[in-house]
Order: C-alpha cells, then sequence, then structure tokens
C-alpha cells in the first residue's frame, strides 16, 4: 500500500501508452454493483483523519481536471476514523458543503491534522475552523444544526455502509466499479483507469 501511494501520490509520470483494453475485472477493477448511476460519476470515500487520504488530494484534483466534463467528482466522510469525532467531523464537512466553502473547509482541516499534528476535539474546535474560512460563528452553528446537514451526514454514513467501504480511500465509480488504486503504475494510467469506468457500459 505504502508503495503505491508513493507512486501515485508522488505524481510519477511514466512513458507508458494506456490501452482501455488492457484494464481487466479482478485486476484493476472490480464489480461490486449489478446496476450502475444513470450519469457519471466518481465517488471518493476519505476521512480527515485518513494520511493517505491526506496525501490523495492532490491527486484526485488533478484527477478533476483531466475527466470529461459530464463526468462528477463526489466526496462522502466515512465514520470509522477519528473516534468521538469522527460524527462531529462528517458534518461538518456536510456543512461546508452547504455553505458552499467546502473546499476551503477542507484544505484547513487535513492542515490542521496532518501538518500541524492539531487535533480536533470539540465544537469550538469546528466552529475555529469555519472562521478561518470566512463563516461567522452563528452561521456555522445554525448549519451544523441544520436538518439538511443531519440528512446530508446521514447518507454519507449509508453510503459507507451500502459499499461496504473499510478502509480509505477508496473510489467507486458510477455506482457499480470499485478502482483497484494498487493495479496502476502511474498518474496517468490512474486516469485512464477512471475515464475508462466512467464510460464503461456493461
Amino acid at each position: 500500500m505504502k508503495k503505491v501511494f508513493a507512486l501515485l501520490v508522488g505524481l510519477v509520470l511514466l512513458p507508458l501508452s494506456v490501452n482501455a483494453a488492457d484494464f481487466k475485472e479482478g485486476t484493476n477493477y472490480e464489480v461490486i454493483k449489478q446496476t450502475a448511476t444513470e450519469k457519471p460519476e466518481v465517488l471518493e470515500f476519505f476521512s480527515f483523519y485518513c494520511p493517505h487520504c491526506f496525501k490523495f488530494e492532490p491527486l484526485m484534483e488533478k484527477l478533476a481536471q483531466d475527466l470529461p466534463s459530464d463526468v462528477t467528482i463526489k466526496k462522502s466522510h466515512v465514520n470509522f476514523l477519528g473516534g468521538a469525532m469522527a460524527d462531529e467531523v462528517t458534518k461538518a464537512y456536510a456543512a461546508a458543503d452547504l455553505l458552499d466553502v467546502k473546499e476551503e473547509v477542507t484544505s484547513i482541516i487535513f492542515d490542521r491534522i496532518h501538518t500541524q499534528r492539531k487535533a480536533i476535539s470539540s465544537e469550538k474546535d469546528i466552529i475555529d475552523i469555519f472562521a478561518k474560512a470566512g463563516i461567522s460563528e452563528k452561521e456555522a452553528t445554525a448549519a451544523l444544526a441544520s436538518f439538511p446537514v443531519n440528512g446530508m451526514a446521514s447518507q454519507m454514513k449509508r453510503n459507507t455502509e451500502n459499499f461496504k467501504v473499510r478502509g480509505v480511500p477508496t473510489l467507486i465509480v458510477n455506482g457499480k466499479y470499485k478502482v483497484n488504486t494498487g493495479s496502476v503504475k502511474s498518474v496517468e494510467e490512474f486516469t485512464e483507469l477512471v475515464t475508462f469506468l466512467t464510460k464503461k457500459t456493461d
């Protein structure tokens, strides 16, 4: 696993000519559902507490740039890391989405946990994170307690259960295919694999 992330996250580009026909079920991806989503999408399961997810961010940003414009990228925060604060941090991510500061809050939380080595141990810590993203305490508190945020957090938990996610980061394409990141040897091949799966119809 460490070797895989050293290859991917280090943005190592090898001179490969990737043929989509070379991607094989059971090697490069797994079929986990019988039916696919109506529209192409990539769903990333992640946790702010996961160091691999932190290092995976640049790769996901590049993927977003390289994928066809009709492909939607979604993120679902998991609750099996983070202990007592896992649910609260999931709600924080949902609230950031609702308040349209998802990118800012994501960056701040990852930096706090993995660069500054500072824990998130209370609601005050979460409010302080929103303040750094330009959101007032009143607005953040209201969002965190809102029905939409609780619904979004519950949906993320259901996503984790429905797709039987046990480790992160995990990528599910079109709700049907699970990407085997350990099977690819470069960022280029990773992008080609995900793109191939977004277009796959059987």
